[in-house]
C-alpha cells in the first residue's frame, strides 16, 4: 500500500531538506515518533507509535528515504523536494495490498504527522 502527502508552495532545495531531515530530528518533524534511542547518522533506533524499531536513513538525489528493516510490514518512507512543482512529497509504503483498518489509520496519522511537522519546520527555517 502507498500513502502520499504533498506540501505545496514549499521552496526548499534538496540539500537543505537533507540537512533538516535527520534521524536526530525525527521527533521534531513527526509527532508519531516519540524518541530517538540512538543515532549513528544513517542508522539508529526510534520509539514510535508502533513501538521500538531500528531505522535506516539513505540520501536520495532529491531527498531522503527511511526504512525500518525489522518492521513486519516493511514500512518505509521518503521525503523529497520537487523544485519544478515547488513542493515536497512524503511517500510511505508497506508490503501489503490491504491491511487491518486500524493499522491503515495509524499509517495515515503517521503521514499526516510528517506533513504537519515538516511544514512547520520548513516555515520556521524560512523565517531565519
Amino acid at each position: 500500500m502507498e500513502f502520499f502527502r504533498d506540501l505545496s508552495n514549499v521552496n526548499v532545495e534538496s540539500a537543505d531538506l537533507k540537512t533538516l531531515v535527520t534521524i536526530k530530528n525525527l521527533p521534531e518533524l513527526c509527532d508519531s515518533i516519540d524518541t530517538v534511542i540512538h543515532d549513528n547518522g544513517n542508522d539508529g533506533a526510534i520509539y514510535c507509535l508502533w513501538g521500538e524499531f531500528k531505522v535506516n536513513r539513505e540520501e536520495l538525489k532529491h531527498g531522503i528515504r527511511f526504512s525500518m528493516p525489522g518492521c513486519p510490514n516493511a514500512l518505509a518512507w521518503t521525503v523529497t523536494a520537487d523544485q519544478d512543482e515547488n513542493s515536497v512529497v512524503i511517500h510511505c509504503t508497506i508490503n501489503k495490498r490491504s491491511h487491518d483498518p486500524d493499522f491503515i489509520e495509524s499509517i495515515e496519522l503517521f503521514v499526516d504527522d510528517w506533513a504537519e511537522g515538516l511544514n512547520k519546520a520548513l516555515r520556521l527555517a524560512h523565517k531565519h
